[in-house]
C-alpha cells in the first residue's frame, strides 16, 4: 500500500546487491512511495549481484562507485545531479564488510590491515559520502541521510568481531556530521540499528541463525525483517521526521530494551541452546563453528 510519502523526492541508494539486501527493499519501497532513485555499488558487486534487475524494475540508472574512493563518490554525485537536473533529497548508506570476519581472524588476533579496510568500507565511507555531498551542496534543505547499524556498536555480541568497532564509528560520524549539516542546511543524519537480518553480509557473521533465534525469543515484537526496515527508513526520508537527527534509532522489535524474556529464560533453563556456555563460552548455538 502506497501513501505517497516520498512523492517528488529523489535520492541515492548505496549497497543493494540482491533481493536479500535491505537496500534492495528500500529502493523498491522508495519508488512505490513516489521517489526517483539512483542505484550504486562497487563494480565488483555489480558483477556479483543482480542490481540491473532492480534498476529495470525501478526505472533507475546504475552508477558504479567504490564508496571508499573520494574520486568515485565525486563522479557519482556529479552524474546523479546531472540525472536529476539538480539537487536531491536523500541518501542511504547500506555498506559493511570485514576481511577479518571473512578470513576467520578472531578479535584478539586481528590483521590490522584488514581492520583498516573494515573501518574504511563500513564506516569511513559514510564520512566520505557526507563530506562530498556537503562540499558539492548536493542535498536540498531538509534532506535526509540514513545509514544502517547494529546493536553490537553498544553491546558485545560474540562473533561480530571488528564490525562492532566499525558500527560504533559509523554512529559517531552520524552525530558529528549531523550537527554540522543540520546547522547549515537542515540536513538530517541518522543511523538505524536493525535486527539481525539474513542479508549477504549478515550471513557472514558467526552463528547468525542462532543469533536471530535468540533475538527473536528476546524481542516482544519479534525480529524486524528487511521489509520492515525499509518501511522505517522511508519515514526517515519523508517530511514526517524533519526534526529527527543525530539519532541511533533501534528497529529491533524491542530487543535493545530487554534484559531477559520469559521465552529466553525457559530456553535457558531447558538447556537447549546454552548447554555448553560454561565449557566453550559460546552463547549461540552449539559452538561447532570456528570463531570469526
Amino acid at each position: 500500500m502506497s501513501f505517497n510519502l516520498l512523492k517528488g523526492k529523489k535520492g541515492i541508494i548505496f549497497g543493494a546487491l540482491n533481493e536479500q539486501s535491505i537496500a534492495w527493499k528500500v529502493a523498491e519501497r522508495a519508488v512505490e512511495e513516489g521517489a526517483e532513485i539512483v542505484l550504486t555499488n562497487t563494480p565488483v558487486s555489480l558483477r556479483m549481484g543482480t542490481l540491473n534487475e532492480l534498476a529495470a524494475k525501478c526505472n533507475a540508472p546504475v552508477i558504479p562507485a567504490d564508496a571508499t574512493s573520494v574520486g568515485d563518490l565525486e563522479n557519482l554525485i556529479d552524474k546523479t545531479m546531472e540525472h536529476f537536473g539538480g539537487k536531491f533529497d536523500f541518501m542511504l548508506h547500506s555498506i559493511g564488510m570485514s576481511p577479518n570476519v571473512r578470513k576467520g581472524r578472531t578479535y584478539d588476533d586481528l590483521d590490522y590491515d584488514y581492520l583498516q579496510k573494515t573501518l574504511d568500507i563500513s564506516a569511513i565511507s559514510f564520512h566520505k559520502m557526507i563530506q562530498v555531498l556537503r562540499k558539492k551542496d548536493a542535498l536540498r534543505e531538509w534532506g535526509s541521510i540514513v545509514a544502517l547499524s547494529y546493536i553490537a556498536a553498544q553491546r558485545t555480541l560474540y562473533g561480530y568481531n571488528d564490525m562492532a568497532d566499525a558500527k560504533a564509528l559509523l554512529e559517531s560520524i552520524a552525530r558529528s556530521f549531523g550537527y554540522i549539516y543540520g546547522r547549515e542546511k537542515h540536513v538530517r543524519i541518522n543511523t538505524v540499528s536493525q535486527s539481525p537480518t539474513p542479508t549477504t553480509a549478515g550471513n557472514g557473521v558467526l552463528g547468525l541463525k542462532d543469533l536471530m533465534e535468540f533475538a527473536e525469543s528476546m524481542s516482544p515484537l519479534g525480529n524486524a525483517s528487511a521489509n520492515d526496515c525499509a518501511d522505517y527508513v522511508l519515514t526517515l526520508f519523508s517530511d514526517l521526521t524533519r526534526k529527527v537527527t543525530m539519532q541511533n534509532l533501534f528497529h529491533d522489535g524491542g530487543f535493545s530494551s530487554m534484559g531477559m524474556s520469559r521465552r529466553a529464560m525457559r530456553t535457558y533453563e531447558k538447556g537447549l541452546r546454552f548447554e555448553d556456555v560454561h565449557e566453550h563460552q559460546f552463547p549461540f548455538g552449539t559452538g561447532d563453528n570456528k570463531e570469526e
